[in-house]
């Protein structure tokens, strides 16, 4: 690796040096982050593709599953890394079924440390499920099939929304912090509701002090609060809304930024995360570099453990945000599963990227 001032292991070490790093994770057992947004099961089935079989009824392949393995997704996947970082205790808030999706995903958070009295069950929804087939290709690498989405297509009722709402002001007042994951692209129809997001934005209006960490699959132009963390198509998106040019995505986050008066961090895939303060100065986070297969399955959400994990510890802007691509660069190469780090991954990665 080159060992220029501008080199990757050279800006790594400026914006986050080792010492520094290590004070920050210690703190994070210390830490109780309350979340609120769209839970799912992500539910994987492991097929064999040597046991294929033709159906006799369609003449038809039946794949053959031989595993299957349970996961906390969407909101679940935030989770399992800020426990995998050792972040003390969590606090979720959201809505779930009362069906067998719904069993099988609270079994996989009892293994969390979470605090599941913000967890509301209305048995007229349809726990929300991501069913992944994982088929070995010829090389003996998992590979994954279309996936299957199961969930309500309707909105929360209006007491399910009532009791949302009062155990997310339970869960803010007792965290350090509030993530806020908008996941169903519906408008309405996921945990994230129009009078959710404007009590979100009361709370926040209310205790400006407190860290409020945004990320919307498709609505984050309609929040004018929090610490936001679009992609470019989250971006582009929002410019648009606005009657900004879509095409700049630099100026649609310094807009972002500039209205919600906080950082906006936006994230580039391999290019990293571009840090954009109110004033519009920026600050450039390169990603980690890495070798060898990869898997972007949520990446995204790594990163924003980290970067919360990090503000919540003290770190400045840029500090946590390049501990979330640290983070990152160590899930997206564990292949056919949303991946975790530890602390000591982290610190190892720190080392290895710092040659």
């Amino acid at each position: 690796m080159p060992s220029g001032t501008n080199s990757p292991a050279a800006r790594l070490a400026a914006l986050l040096n080792r010492n520094r790093l290590v004070e920050l994770l210690g703190r994070f057992p210390r830490l109780t982050i309350a979340l609120v947004g769209d839970l799912f099961l992500d539910r994987y089935l492991e097929i064999d593709a040597t046991l294929d079989e033709p159906s006799v009824e369609t003449g038809l392949t039946a794949y053959q599953v031989t595993a299957v393995r349970n996961s906390p997704g969407a909101l679940g996947t935030v989770m399992n890394n800020l426990a995998a970082l050792g972040v003390g205790r969590l606090i979720p808030v959201t809505v779930i079924g009362d069906d067998g999706e719904a069993y099988d995903l609270l079994a996989q958070l009892r293994r969390l440390p979470i605090d599941t009295r913000g967890i509301v069950q209305d048995s007229a929804r349809q726990t929300p499920t991501y069913t992944k087939p994982m088929r070995r290709d010829d090389a003996g690498a998992w590979r994954e099939l279309n996936r299957l989405d199961l969930r309500t297509r309707s909105p929360i009722s209006s007491q399910t929304e009532e009791s949302l709402l009062a155990r997310l002001d339970e869960a803010f007042g007792a965290a350090d912090g509030l993530i806020v994951l908008d996941q169903i692209a519906v408008e309405g129809e996921g945990v994230i509701t129009p009078r959710v997001r404007e009590h979100l934005a009361a709370l926040s209006r209310a205790t400006p002090g407190k860290l409020m960490f945004i990320d919307s699959r498709r609505h984050i132009g309609r929040f004018t609060f929090g610490v936001l963390k679009p992609n470019r198509a989250e971006c582009q998106r929002a410019a648009e809304e606005t009657g900004l040019d879509k095409a700049d995505v630099v100026a649609a986050a310094r807009w972002l930024a500039r209205r919600t008066g906080r950082a906006v961090y936006l994230t580039r895939g391999e290019e990293g995360i571009l840090l954009v303060e109110p004033d519009g100065s920026t600050t450039d986070l390169p990603a980690i570099p890495v070798s060898g297969p990869i898997d972007i399955v949520g990446a995204g959400d790594s990163t924003t453990a980290g970067i919360v994990a990090g503000l919540l510890s003290g770190a400045t802007h840029a500090e946590a945000g390049m501990i979330g691509n640290l983070v990152a660069s160590i899930t997206i190469q564990q292949i056919g599963a949303t991946g975790t780090a530890t602390p000591q991954q982290v610190l190892g990665r720190w080392d290895e990227a710092s040659k």
